[in-house]
C-alpha cells in the first residue's frame, strides 16, 4: 500500500528527510512514531503528493503520489492533526463534499459515524471546536470508500471517549481489509492499534516491526520480593542490572534467557514476581535515550 526506499527532502540546507524507508502491507495498522521535528509529517506530505520528493522511490497504493496525486486521492483518505473547515459550510455539507472528492461515501456508515463521534452536522464550520472539527474530518474519511486511511495525530482535540470510539472504529477499518498509516503522540493508541510500528528519529527509519518483535530485541523488566534475600547476587550472573535491597530484587534480562533468569532467581523463596515486556513507551524512549 505504501512502499518507500531512500526518501530525501532538503529545505535549503536543512535535510528533513535522510533515507527514509517506510513500508506499509494491505490490511495493516502501520504506527509512525516520532517526536516534533522528526520528519513524519514531511513524510506524509510526500505521500500525499504536496511535497516533491528530492529523492528516492515513493509509491502509493501502485502509483507515483507526486504524477498521481488526483486519482489516488480517490482511493485515500487523509485526516491531518488540525482541521480547516469552509467556514460558511456545515458539517455534514463538508462530509458530503470530501466524499464526493474520493469514492464515494456509505451513507449507513455516515450516519453510525455521525451518531458515535456525537456530532451535530448542522452546525458551520466556523461554530465548531476543534475537537469537533476533527470528529468532521475522522467521519468523512471512515465512510469513505477508500483503500488507505493516512491519520496525523488525528485525535488531537478529542476527549477520552471519543479517543476509544476512534480505536474501535480504526479496528472496524482494518477488519474491512483497509490499510491504515497512523502517526501519533498518544503511544497508547499505537500501542492499542498497531500491528507494525515505525519508530523516526532525524530522518530516518531507526526501528521496524510488530511490538513482539521490538520487545524482542529489548530486556525485560523483572521485580521480586524474597521470602528469605540471597546473601548476594552471585549464580544471577543472567541478569543485567541486578540490584538487591532488602528483599526486594530488579534487574533485566534479554528475552532469549527469560527461563535461565526465572531458574536463578527460583533457587531462592519469592513471595512477589513480576515480569514485565517494555511498553511501547519505554520502547521509543530508549530509542532516543541511546541517541542522547
Amino acid at each position: 500500500m505504501i512502499e518507500v526506499q531512500g526518501l530525501v527532502k532538503s529545505f535549503g540546507a536543512f535535510r528533513a528527510l535522510d533515507g527514509l524507508d517506510l513500508h506499509v502491507a494491505p490490511g495493516e495498522v502501520h504506527g509512525f512514531l516520532g517526536p516534533n521535528g522528526a520528519g513524519k509529517s514531511t513524510t506524509i506530505r510526500v505521500l500525499l503528493g504536496l511535497l516533491k520528493a528530492d529523492a528516492g522511490q515513493v509509491r502509493v497504493l501502485g502509483g507515483d503520489p507526486w504524477r498521481d496525486v488526483v486519482a489516488l486521492h480517490r482511493r485515500l483518505a487523509y485526516v491531518p492533526g488540525d482541521v480547516s473547515l469552509w467556514p460558511g459550510m456545515t458539517g455534514g455539507e463538508a462530509i458530503d463534499l470530501l466524499g464526493k472528492l474520493r469514492g464515494g461515501l456509505d451513507e449507513t456508515r455516515r450516519r453510525e459515524l455521525i451518531e458515535r463521534f456525537e456530532l451535530d452536522p448542522t452546525k458551520r464550520g466556523r461554530q465548531y471546536s476543534k475537537g469537533n472539527r476533527q470528529k468532521v474530518a475522522l467521519v468523512a474519511a471512515l465512510a469513505s470508500d477508500v483503500d488507505l486511511l493516512i491519520l496525523d495525530e488525528p485525535t488531537s482535540g478529542l476527549d477520552p471517549l471519543m479517543e476509544a470510539v476512534f480505536q474501535e472504529e480504526i479496528a472496524k477499518a482494518k477488519a474491512r481489509g483497509r490499510s491504515v498509516l497512523l502517526s501519533s503522540h498518544i503511544l497508547t493508541e499505537a500501542e492499542a492499534l498497531a500491528d507494525r510500528i515505525s519508530i523516526i528519529r532525524a530522518g530516518k527509519v531507526v526501528a521496524t516491526g510488530t511490538l513482539a518483535e521490538m520487545r524482542g530485541r529489548t530486556r525485560t523488566t523483572i521485580h521480586a520480593v524474597f521470602a528469605q534475600p540471597p546473601a548476594g547476587l552471585d549464580g544471577l550472573g543472567v541478569i543485567h542490572d541486578a540490584r538487591l535491597r532488602g528483599d526486594r530484587f530488579t534487574g533485566t534480562v534479554d528475552a532469549d534467557r527469560l527461563s535461565a533468569a526465572m531458574a536463578a532467581l527460583g533457587r531462592h523463596p519469592i513471595t512477589s514476581l513480576t515480569v514485565a515486556p517494555p511498553s511501547l513507551e519505554e520502547l521509543f524512549l530508549r530509542q532516543y535515550g541511546d541517541a542522547a
